[in-house]
């Protein structure tokens, strides 16, 4: 048995369900024309929506229940078993693709091509490798590769390139968690520093992701063509208008100030205090930018403190449902248009013949109550059921 057509569902396309049939290839792993199938499912009652897309995650990172087993990651092979771990915990969630926007010893590049040859099971990686960030800079020896200048900057994309990223991750400010001598208002890469990495990453028609938080690293990232912001926390309005005019998405990861800001007695005192400085500037960011137009990409954070894979990517399109966002636009956001920041959109993203089959099942319909997508759901992977 390689194809199987499912019928009587109701099918998330375009923003809305219409009741539609389709058929999986479950050797290739893609979606295919409805013809010479061997077996018949029905989807009665059901509702259909392709496999979710974390536009922004962290495997590497220990979460909090990690920490109770391990403190600190001290070789590559237990950086591995715990970065598998959390994308078992993704696809429990829905979460068949990712963006991995940093890793440790680029972690993510590896366990990417083994999830393509089915070696091991897991979302599709889109992976980044090593974030590229000033000299003491956002991430710097953690999940950063430290250059300065352009030539470096030049050098070290190339590099990324070579080992198989599929994505460039650049730190375009300051931030939150990294140390208490930066905040998200820092200035960090230089408008040519960050130009320098997308001409290289786009001449190999490889997307740019620029982690920007502060005001005008934010407009910085947007000046050089990146194709993301990460975070977006400080807009106003002439930002604003730049991310329309560019048609430049952002990925406002509201789960991970939202998840410091739930365990005070657990997060470091300056942890803690910038993120309380900037809880009510992001989602206020977010919410005129969300009311503006501007694309919206579904990303966690996940593997920031507290920001757990295992239901955090659900859990992000209910919060950005409640600053401004149709439940409709949260699915799309988790999915098609996803896909077209990740420039994968040609076949991951949609329920269609040539495209990746990755899907979920529900039992109510998402666009009544967003909230569905965290119940007991039906997932399948290449076109199989995950377990």
């Amino acid at each position: 048995m390689t194809k199987v057509k499912f019928i009587n569902g109701e099918i998330f396309i375009a923003g809305e369900f219409k009741a539609a049939d389709f058929t999986v290839d479950t050797e290739s792993g893609y979606f295919t024309i409805n013809d010479n199938y061997s077996q018949v499912v029905s989807l009665s009652g059901k509702f259909v929506i392709p496999g979710l897309i974390n536009a922004h995650t962290h495997i590497s990172d220990l979460t909090a229940n990690d920490k109770k087993q391990l403190t600190t990651i001290t070789n590559e092979a237990e950086l591995t078993i715990y970065a598998i771990k959390h994308l078992h915990e993704l696809l429990s969630d829905g979460v068949t693709t990712i963006r991995e926007v940093g890793a440790a010893n680029n972690i993510d590049i590896k366990l990417a091509k083994l999830i393509k040859q089915h070696v091991i099971e897991g979302p599709n990686i889109i992976a980044s490798g090593a974030a590229l960030t000033i000299t003491g800079g956002h991430g710097a020896g953690v999940i950063g590769k430290e250059v300065d200048g352009m030539d470096e900057v030049r050098k070290a994309t190339r590099q990324l390139i070579k080992q198989g990223a599929k994505n460039i991750k650049l730190m375009a400010t300051g931030g939150v968690t990294s140390n208490d001598q930066e905040v998200p208002g820092n200035v960090q890469f230089s408008v040519s520093e960050l130009a320098t990495a997308v001409e290289e990453a786009h001449n190999y028609g490889i997307p740019v992701a620029a982690h920007a938080q502060g005001n005008q690293g934010i407009k910085n990232a947007i000046k050089a063509g990146v194709d993301s912001i990460e975070h977006a926390i400080y807009l106003d309005d002439e930002a604003i208008d730049m991310l329309l005019e560019t048609d430049t998405p952002i990925v406002p990861t509201l789960s991970a100030p939202d998840a410091i800001h739930d365990h005070k007695e657990d997060i470091v005192k300056w942890m803690y205090d910038k993120n309380e400085d900037v809880l009510i500037a992001h989602r206020h960011s977010i919410a005129k930018a969300i009311k503006a137009g501007v694309r919206v990409v579904m990303g966690t954070d996940a593997g920031t403190p507290f920001n757990n894979f295992d239901d955090g990517s659900t859990k992000e399109l209910e919060k950005m449902t409640s600053l401004g966002l149709t439940s409709g636009d949260a699915l799309l956001a988790a999915t098609s248009s996803a896909a077209k920041a990740l420039r994968i959109d040609d076949h991951v993203g949609k329920i269609a013949p040539g495209f990746m089959a990755d899907f979920i099942v529900l039992d109510e319909n998402p666009l009544a109550n967003i909230k569905v997508l965290q119940y007991p759901k039906t997932v399948y992977k290449f076109g199989k059921l995950i377990n």
